[in-house]
């Protein structure tokens, strides 16, 4: 039953605010327009805006970028551009994020502590990273997606985008698909079968056609434990 409040109108959606800030905005054309981060997004769950740092350099070149103080290989991203650039687009209450290796891992229970938020600004770095100023007067959190380095920040940006849209609320069609997963309750996802039940002579365990929902219950609980302690003993 729908909640309603009011004169009997139903009550609107909870829209999740993201902003990215990234010297390529066309990176993000493709992979947000499809599946569910699209849905989410014409069903007005998620207002998700791309940013070009350029666009906050005022020089002839649109320069954001410069060598390191002390020298010592690659370029710097810039303070000017990136403190005008999220200064005019974070809000109040907005959370501003840096995508960069040097930031703490991002993982399923990091997904929903920032699907809880109604407000991010995601910040790509790029070449040898951000001016540390930026870090310490503008930034709230600092994530990387795993430890390898990637030429910029856009796909981590990207990851943590579609692994945050898909637990809002509605995003998924079913809320329970997110709740049942590897990783949702700290352990990779039980082995998963469907029609036929025999296939080149591979059969579905018996007891997922037996109807038994409690043994059913029991041994895809047994199945998660036994496949991380052979996959992600890091996990148990």
């Amino acid at each position: 039953m729908s909640l309603r409040f009011g004169f009997g109108f139903s009550r609107p959606p909870r829209v999740m605010k993201i902003d990215v800030l990234t010297l390529f905005p066309a990176m993000f054309a493709g992979p947000l327009d499809e599946s569910i981060v699209k849905r989410a997004r014409q069903a007005g769950l998620l207002d998700l805006r791309i940013h070009n740092l350029r666009d906050y350099a005022h020089d002839r070149h649109k320069t954001v970028d410069d060598r390191p103080f002390g020298g010592g290989p690659g370029m710097l991203l810039k303070p000017e551009p990136l403190f005008e650039a999220i200064e005019s687009v974070a809000r109040e209450q907005t959370r501003v994020v840096l995508l960069s290796p040097a930031g703490r891992v991002f993982n399923q229970s990091v997904a929903r502590e920032l699907a809880q938020q109604d407000d991010l600004l995601l910040v790509s770095g790029h070449y040898e990273g951000f001016d540390e100023r930026v870090r310490q007067e503008l930034a709230d959190d600092e994530l990387s997606i795993g430890d390898y380095v990637l030429t910029n920040g856009a796909l981590p940006a990207m990851v943590v985008i579609d692994a945050v849209t898909r637990l809002l609320p509605g995003a998924l069609g079913d809320d329970a698909s997110s709740q049942d997963e590897s990783f949702s309750q700290g352990l990779l996802e039980y082995p998963q079968y469907t029609r036929p039940a025999e296939f080149r002579g591979l059969k579905v365990p018996e007891v997922l056609l037996s109807g038994n929902h409690a043994e059913i219950a029991k041994w895809r609980t047994e199945q998660a434990e036994q496949r991380t302690r052979e996959r992600r003993p890091d996990l148990m």
